[in-house]
């Protein structure tokens, strides 16, 4: 669902040759058919496109984000790894992340897995809601006050469409129930939704999310571990690899306790990715103008 520059409602209409994503401001013909322009986004939650044909093109899940709120659940053990990747996501798009930890009324206390997400995000907030009691929901209400727009990105059954219904006040998405066993869902919205809030501002729910492979990168990798790339300016030799270096100030960190070794190893695998990713992207493009191919989306 995209907005109209002119009368800032959402709408439906055709988009083909243009290259939009739900919460995009566009221009639309005068016969209100198709979309004319597309208007230079403000900010665009993008990750690899997901499926085979099209793995050196990206993916905007949504664009003009101001907030995105990063969802999990409490009743099932919290994934830090996958937040961490989410939040180089996040802070790549140019929105800012808030985590939030939804279905606080499964457990008689939340505090633990909120602890562990905390320490997955420094520096991020970390707000413990449910869509059933109401709790959190007004600090979450406040973020869009000044009529900005709001995301929701998360995995399949971690209570975003009972979210989305709570603040809109209205039944505007399905919902259904969870397994016993592990907390988890069924996809139960099916394409990304762009929803008026009252009393203003808009709110995207994307379906749920499994696969979130990086695309080009900005800064979202030091944003996101920013705790360790401040370790790593206090290493004694600029080119320590961290590993066996005298001085080395995240070895020091880690035998300290102050690091969580797994939590090293996920920057050293999403750098890896990252750079992985970035010798792809020139192969495919040399190749692809030696054969006279077009280049990939995003570069």
């Amino acid at each position: 669902m995209l907005r109209s520059a002119t009368d800032a409602q959402p709408l439906r209409v055709r988009n083909i040759g243009a290259d939009v994503a739900v919460g995009d401001w566009v221009v639309v013909s005068a016969d209100g058919e198709r979309v004319e322009h597309v208007i230079d986004r403000t900010s665009a939650f993008v990750r690899r496109a997901s499926f085979e044909g099209a793995r050196f093109e990206a993916h905007t899940i949504a664009a003009n984000i101001d907030v995105v709120f990063l969802v999990h659940a409490c009743g099932s053990p919290p994934n830090q790894r996958r937040l961490e990747r989410e939040l180089v996501l996040a802070f790549d798009s140019g929105a800012d992340p808030v985590v939030l930890l939804t279905k606080a009324d499964v457990v008689d206390d939340p505090g633990p897995v909120r602890d562990e997400l905390v320490a997955a995000a420094p520096g991020v907030p970390v707000l413990v809601v449910s869509g059933l009691t109401g709790q959190g929901l007004d600090e979450v209400r406040s973020y869009s006050t000044g009529g900005d727009t709001l995301a929701f990105l998360g995995a399949s059954g971690v209570g975003k469409s009972t979210l989305v219904n709570t603040l809109v006040g209205a039944e505007v998405q399905a919902t259904t129930e969870v397994r016993d066993s592990d907390q988890r869902g069924r996809h139960t919205t099916v394409a990304s939704q762009l929803v008026r809030l009252p009393p203003g501002g808009w709110l995207v729910d994307t379906p749920g999310v499994r696969a979130l492979s990086l695309w080009l990168s900005g800064r979202g990798i030091e944003r996101a571990f920013a705790d360790v790339f401040d370790l790593m300016d206090d290493c004694r030799f600029r080119d320590c690899k961290h590993d066996r270096e005298p001085g080395c100030a995240v070895v020091a960190a880690i035998a300290a306790g102050h690091l969580d070794p797994a939590r090293f190893a996920s920057l050293e695998r999403l750098v890896a990715e990252e750079a992985a990713l970035e010798d792809e992207q020139r192969e495919w493009v040399r190749r692809g103008d030696r054969r006279g191919h077009r280049r990939p989306r995003g570069t």
